[in-house]
């Protein structure tokens, strides 16, 4: 599912098409080594922001169903 500009915009992301992917879920140790900080000034901050209430509700729709058809992959992340 893309992610709107608008959203994009107020996350600090670049203009270029962005995606959350419905049919992956990653499988991590929090925190660990996929992550990394989005500010010099807070070194322990991981996130971009939150997702408006809408859009996180139909990706998890989206997301439910996929797992109820068995068509989402688990992935390990390291």
């Amino acid at each position: 599912m893309e992610i709107p500009g608008p959203t994009k915009r107020r996350l600090g992301l670049d203009d270029e098409r962005s995606w959350v992917v419905v049919t992956e879920v990653n499988q991590f140790v929090w925190a660990g080594p996929d992550l990394r900080p989005v500010s010099r000034e807070q070194p322990a901050r991981f996130d971009f922001g939150m997702l408006p209430p809408a859009l996180f509700a139909q990706i998890r729709t989206v997301l439910i169903e996929h797992i109820r058809k068995r068509q989402t992959g688990l992935v390990p992340r390291t």
